[in-house]
């Protein structure tokens, strides 16, 4: 059983939040090809995949960059406000095993750098923003896109 997000280590919470995804992911080959309608946005398995992912690297992308002592590039993505054709697509076996292989490594290199940092890094991270750690809790948002999905057995 994983442990709670508030007494998880960040990376313990970065790689349970991705095993949670995957989980879902993996019911996903069944999908009707309809689209969930959740919090006046629709959601799809390619969809939730590409949010999570995009989740991951925005904020690998800021941590980075504070820990050099730059600013962060804003992100310019238009997150989950739309829904592209690719995300309409079937979700095959394959893209299953590309999800699990995208998110699988995104997930041990966010496990990496946040177990190479002190507590100190971790609670008092440079520049404006969430600490380190608050960020790892944050990430744990990230369910709520595969949870839109949900569970498709």
């Amino acid at each position: 059983m994983n442990e709670h997000p508030q007494t998880a280590t960040p990376s313990a919470t970065v790689t349970a939040m991705v095993d949670h995804v995957l989980a879902l992911a993996a019911t996903w080959t069944r999908w009707n090809g309809e689209p969930a309608h959740v919090d006046d946005r629709l959601y799809t398995p390619h969809k939730a995949i590409r949010r999570v992912a995009d989740h991951l690297v925005d904020h690998l992308a800021e941590m980075e960059a504070r820990l050099a002592g730059e600013e962060p590039q804003p992100d310019h993505w238009h997150a989950s406000l739309i829904t592209t054709e690719a995300d309409l697509a079937p979700f095959t076996p394959q893209d299953l095993d590309e999800a699990r292989s995208r998110l699988t490594r995104l997930a041990r290199v966010w496990a990496n750098r946040l177990d190479a940092l002190t507590d100190e890094q971790l609670d008092d991270s440079p520049g404006e923003g969430w600490s380190f750690r608050e960020l790892a809790r944050h990430l744990n948002e990230s369910v709520y896109y595969a949870d839109a999905v949900g569970d498709l057995s």
